[in-house]
């Protein structure tokens, strides 16, 4: 039976979806069309989609950025956030039913069937429980960048003895670490452009203006170094050592070369119990999602075009 929403065709049944037939540095590829439903395997969920997030990852991928790390099976659906409802299980899903609100991060081991649709398969393990307090586009804008948010503060074992320097205060990912650590009671310094510094003291951190002097404006809040450096910006290593106290530890979601010096370079798990942590910390008022601007499916190339001048505040949403 097809899912609810789908409609048949010659005796095949088709979803709305975004695709891209081949790798591009543009987005002269993107079409909205025709794909056929998932399939649903044994251990996943159908979910229909009501909110996906768009991250920096989802264009960089179509330029064939990871494709030495991944394979892509074209068409490609882009896009690995999604929130919405469970329509359909699997024989070993025993984790939900029919009708459950849900979220998760959807990557899978190859590229083709993404969030960007009306309808996605995912893994049961790595879907949680959407929080009542979250709306869907709230929802669709958590899964990637807040596991990557705590994977982050994870890895450096953020505690409440630390100051923590955050590059990227004001993005997406950014803005979950900093909650994160000010939850976790560590004193936080984000970077920011001046006119996000507002928002960035709103999240619990001292704001400071990236750019040149950013050294010397981190030594005056924290004289003898930070303990931690979390960096969600990139080519901001300089820095990291130059503001690092002995015995501080780094890491990076964008920079390779933090492992030279003995920093850890982060790379996201889908991971349904951590996404549950995550939804905790959302219930009890300790983690909000900032949502700049929504897109309807037909404009995810303009979804990418915003996400790639690089200054959003908080989350880019595609609600189909």
């Amino acid at each position: 039976m097809a899912p609810h929403g789908s409609h048949s065709y010659e005796g095949a049944e088709f979803m709305r979806a975004v695709t891209y037939d081949t790798y591009a540095d543009d987005n002269s590829r993107l079409t909205v069309g025709e794909m056929p439903d998932p399939k649903v395997g044994p251990d996943q969920v159908l979910i229909e989609v009501r909110a996906a997030g768009v991250n920096p990852v989802d264009w960089k991928l179509m330029t064939g950025g990871l494709d030495g790390v991944l394979d892509a099976v074209f068409p490609v659906i882009p896009g690995w956030d999604v929130a919405g409802v469970v329509r359909a299980l699997g024989m070993d899903a025993p984790e939900f039913a029919v009708g459950d609100e849900v979220m998760a991060y959807a990557r899978k081991d190859m590229l083709h069937a993404g969030t960007f649709a009306q309808y996605v398969a995912v893994n049961a393990t790595h879907v949680a429980r959407k929080p009542a307090a979250l709306d869907w586009a709230r929802a669709g804008g958590l899964p990637l960048a807040g596991l990557t948010a705590l994977r982050s503060l994870d890895r450096l074992a953020v505690g409440p003895d630390d100051v923590l320097l955050v590059h990227g205060a004001s993005g997406g990912v950014g803005g979950f670490a900093v909650q994160i650590a000010v939850d976790r009671g560590a004193r936080v310094i984000g970077t920011a452009s001046p006119r996000n510094h507002d928002y960035v003291r709103a999240l619990g951190a001292t704001p400071v203006a990236y750019g040149e002097g950013l050294t010397d404006r981190v030594r005056e809040l924290a004289p003898e170094g930070v303990s931690a450096v979390a960096d969600f910006a990139g080519g901001q290593l300089e820095t990291t050592l130059a503001v690092l106290a002995p015995k501080g530890r780094h890491a990076s979601v964008v920079d390779g070369d933090v492992v030279e010096h003995g920093g850890h370079l982060v790379w996201v798990r889908p991971d349904g119990a951590a996404l549950t942590e995550l939804a905790g910390l959302v219930e009890r008022g300790a983690v909000t999602v900032e949502v700049e601007r929504t897109f309807p499916l037909e404009q995810v190339g303009a979804a990418f075009d915003a996400s790639r001048t690089g200054h959003a505040r908080g989350k880019l949403v595609i609600t189909p």
